[in-house]
């Protein structure tokens, strides 16, 4: 049985990946959905693991929630992205600044 202190280690690895990865990169629109769909996961993997640790199953219901929301965030993040693509032909964050009315 894997204890859950290498669950917590990994899903903190994978939230401070995520982290850097939106820090460091800001010009490229589909790296910044990628690391905020990270964190999400490593938010998730920390809920199950303590769902399971402590035998309670709220954790992995809301789990269920956030994937919810996660992938209508990623939905409608592509859709915005697409959008951009065809009025601008970029997907740089850096000329977004272009669409101010």
């Amino acid at each position: 049985m894997i204890p859950l202190s290498h669950y917590l280690v990994l899903g903190s690895i994978l939230f401070s990946i995520s982290v850097i990865g939106i820090f460091l990169n800001r010009k490229n629109l589909i790296v910044l959905l990628m690391a905020i769909e990270l964190m999400l996961l490593a938010v998730n993997m920390n809920f199950i693991a303590f769902s399971h640790y402590w035998n309670d199953p709220a954790g992995q219901i809301f789990v269920f929630f956030i994937l919810t929301v996660a992938a209508a965030e990623a939905a409608i993040g592509l859709a915005i992205l697409v959008v951009l693509f065809r009025n601008l032909s970029t997907i740089n964050v850096e000329d977004l600044d272009q669409l101010k009315g």
